[in-house]
This record gives C-alpha cells, sequence and structure tokens, in this order.
C-alpha cells in the first residue's frame, strides 16, 4: 500500500521542502479521511473548511487540519469511538501512526491529533532532511454543538481507494468561513485568501447559517441582529479597515504556489472592499 502513497507524492512533482512536506500531510490528510469514511464517521459528521474546499474543490493552497461538524448537536460525541479504527486504517496503508484525544468536557469543539514520522522514513523524499524521530501533525477538530441551518453534500473520492465523505455545501461553508473572519480573535490571513476564492467562484453565504452562527458566538451573540446582505456588507467593511494587510499577507504566504504569492501584494484594504462590492453584486 505505501505504492500507492508514494505514487501520489509523485503527482504533487513538489519543488521544495515546504511544498513536499505539504504535500506529505495532504495525503496523510487523505488517508485519515479514507479510514475515518470505514469508521462510519461520515454518518453522524460532515467535513468542513480549508482541507475541505482543498480537497473537494481544489482550493490553491494548502491547509493544515481536518475540521468537522457534527450533523445533529451532540455534546456526548467522543472520538474514542472512532480513533482505534482509524488508527487501525492508517496502518494497513503501512503508516505507524499515534492517534491522540486531545478532548475537554467543556469545549464545544473537540480535538485529536495525528502524529507520524513513519510516512517520511518510509517514502522517497526529495528534499527531506529531518530528524529521523520527526514527526508530522495534524490536528482533527469536531464542532459537537453546531449552529443550525447547514446544508450538505456527497462526494466521492479515489484516493487511497473509492470512498464517500458528507461535506458542508458551499454556501454553508462560506457563512462559517465569514463568522471566523468577524469572529475570530486573531488575524489569519488563510481566512481571507479563502473568502477572495468564494468570491471568485460566485458562492452566496448561507445567511440563516450564518446567522444562528453569530448568534452563538461573538461580538452579536446578546444582540438581536437581522443578517441580510446590508448587515453583511457594513459588517465586512467595518472589519476590513480593522485588517493588518501586511500581516495577513504573511500568514498564507507559506501556503502558496509561487505563481501565486505575487498576488498578495494586493491585499489592501482597498483590494477587499472591492471584493465585498463584488459579493453584493450577486446577492
Amino acid at each position: 500500500m505505501i505504492e500507492l502513497i508514494q505514487q501520489r507524492l509523485d503527482s504533487y512533482k513538489a519543488s521544495n521542502p515546504v511544498e513536499e512536506e505539504q504535500a506529505t500531510k495532504e495525503i496523510l490528510q487523505e488517508v485519515a479521511l479514507y479510514s475515518l469514511w470505514r469508521t462510519g464517521f461520515f454518518e453522524v459528521a460532515a467535513f468542513q473548511g480549508g482541507t475541505s474546499l482543498r480537497i473537494l474543490h481544489k482550493l490553491p493552497r494548502f491547509s493544515e487540519d481536518l475540521d468537522f461538524i457534527l450533523k445533529e448537536p451532540g455534546p456526548g460525541f467522543e472520538w474514542s469511538g472512532y480513533l482505534q479504527k482509524l488508527q487501525d486504517g492508517l496502518e494497513e496503508f503501512g503508516l505507524q501512526t499515534e492517534v491522540l484525544d486531545k478532548s475537554r468536557m467543556d469545549q464545544s469543539v473537540k480535538k485529536a491529533v495525528l502524529k507520524d514520522n513513519s510516512i517520511s522514513n518510509q517514502l522517497n523524499l526529495s528534499f527531506y532532511r529531518g530528524h529521523p524521530e520527526q514527526k508530522l501533525k495534524i490536528k482533527l477538530e469536531i464542532d459537537v454543538n453546531p449552529p443550525k441551518g447547514s446544508g450538505y453534500e456527497y462526494a466521492y473520492l479515489d484516493f487511497p481507494l473509492d470512498f464517500e465523505v458528507c461535506h458542508q455545501d458551499l454556501g454553508s461553508n462560506f457563512a462559517l468561513k465569514i463568522h471566523a473572519l468577524l469572529c475570530r480573535p486573531y488575524l489569519k490571513g488563510r481566512d481571507w485568501y479563502d473568502f477572495n476564492w468564494y468570491v471568485k467562484h460566485k458562492v452566496q453565504p448561507n445567511l440563516p447559517h450564518l446567522q444562528a452562527a453569530l448568534r452563538q458566538f461573538g461580538p452579536w451573540k446578546h444582540e438581536n441582529i437581522k443578517v441580510d446582505m446590508d448587515w453583511l456588507h457594513h459588517a465586512m467593511m467595518e472589519k476590513i479597515a480593522s485588517v493588518d494587510w501586511k500581516e495577513a499577507a504573511m500568514d498564507v504566504e507559506r501556503f502558496l504556489k509561487p505563481a501565486e504569492k505575487q498576488s498578495l501584494t494586493l491585499w489592501s484594504e482597498k483590494f477587499f472592499q472591492s471584493k465585498v462590492e463584488s459579493l453584493m453584486q450577486k446577492g
């Protein structure tokens, strides 16, 4: 089975150590998704976030973590019901992966982590110069109390073998990305990169889902707001005026191919104001 992984890595044609490491992580993510499907995980959960855009919709940036939401709220969800089977699935592909439950009972986002050094030690890597004990890490996070109103779709993937994932539809995923942009307590340039991608692909946010998310967490939690396109226009313009765009561009740069990095020089208040106006024209 390790031959399948080597063929997949070769298809990336990585040109430097960073690209090679990111490709290796992404391959581990895909094998983990396949292994989760075999556990029945996608009967109760949906794939979402930046990695879902990358794997399902060819978002041209690498993404680090695997993010999920429960289809129905389930505070009693525990990763422990899936992690051993996930580890068994990874072992079938020759990967000796450590799988750790990092959840806390009081958290609505339950966390786990995969740690693996076997994939780097077994593959023919062109640039890898790390210590043999150095481990790739991938975080798994699932929101066990997701906001109401999400839409779901299903997709078939064929690596490492054929399987099916349930995932948020693009409008709902976009809604949660906007929620992150407006409510995240720190700057994450990757959020703005993804926002630009959604606008370019003419995706409309699921506004009821966004409203439910805003009422659940963030500065509008205790306000009786009605989220429509006019409200969104005002909120986004306010947020854009507060962003340090050089810092935002630096955050996302390492996840991009060289050809894409030049466009980061355009990042500014004016640039993203134009993106919001484009979104409004489609609304």
